[in-house]
């Protein structure tokens, strides 16, 4: 019997209507396109992906998951939205890689590999669902002794509700309207709280800055906006 699902039926329409378009560079997805880069070297810099058992949890169409797999990972995407997960497995006859997709829980993949994989990602997805705690749990649950965790997300600041819905849903349109609300984003001192009480040791917090107008992305030192963090599971 599968566990219930800590998803807004809501959350998962909007992103299945952009399922056919995630490919799309220049399109509604373009954001992650950009960000992609810096997200998937952030993660080969603190761990090993060689080999290594990479779930991405919230995988979408599979940005992360062709780059973790391109640096030699051995990747399991999951995602509750059916659309995005088809869009995944067609386009990995454009790429040739081997991506093992999963219309899957993260409660359910806990459940069914406990302590299954060496890295975990889950990135621009706890802002979206009704339990935060319980997705952070589930992730740990997934994780190795001694295995990394990879998550990121907005913070929930004045210049985060500007850039991310002010300006990206309604003034630039890069994003549909209604994509965030801000009430559900976390702070970074909030998310280390919930990684603690799931047994996980933080070891770094870093913004990512973006340029919508010129699309570079990179790494910061400051939070206010949108933010990556890595934390383990103590061996």
């Amino acid at each position: 019997m599968d566990s219930p699902k800590n998803v807004s039926p809501e959350e998962i329409a909007r992103f299945g209507d952009l399922a056919a378009r995630w490919w799309d560079s220049d399109g509604e997805s373009r954001p992650l396109h950009d960000l992609n880069p810096v997200r998937a070297a952030y993660i080969g810099a603190r761990a090993d992906l060689r080999d290594a058992r990479v779930a991405d949890v919230g995988c979408g169409g599979g940005l992360l998951s062709e780059a973790l797999t391109r640096a030699g990972a051995r990747v399991t995407g999951i995602d509750l939205g059916e659309k995005v997960i088809e869009i995944a497995k067609l386009h990995l006859h454009e790429s040739n890689l081997k991506v093992d997709y999963r219309v899957q829980s993260s409660a359910d993949l806990a459940a069914a590999e406990p302590a299954g994989f060496d890295v975990v990602c889950c990135m621009e997805l706890i802002e979206h669902v009704p339990d935060p705690a319980a997705l952070v749990n589930d992730l740990a649950a997934m994780l190795k002794p001694g295995g990394h965790l990879f998550m990121s997300t907005i913070n929930r600041t004045p210049a985060a509700f500007g850039a991310a819905i002010v300006g990206a849903e309604y003034v630039m349109r890069m994003l549909p309207r209604g994509t965030h609300h801000y009430a559900q984003f976390l702070k970074p001192s909030e998310l280390g709280r919930l990684l603690r009480h799931a047994g996980l040791e933080l070891e770094d917090v870093s913004g990512l800055g973006y340029n919508p107008l010129n699309r570079k992305a990179w790494l910061s030192k400051v939070t206010a906006v949108n933010y990556v963090l890595s934390a383990q599971r103590p061996a």
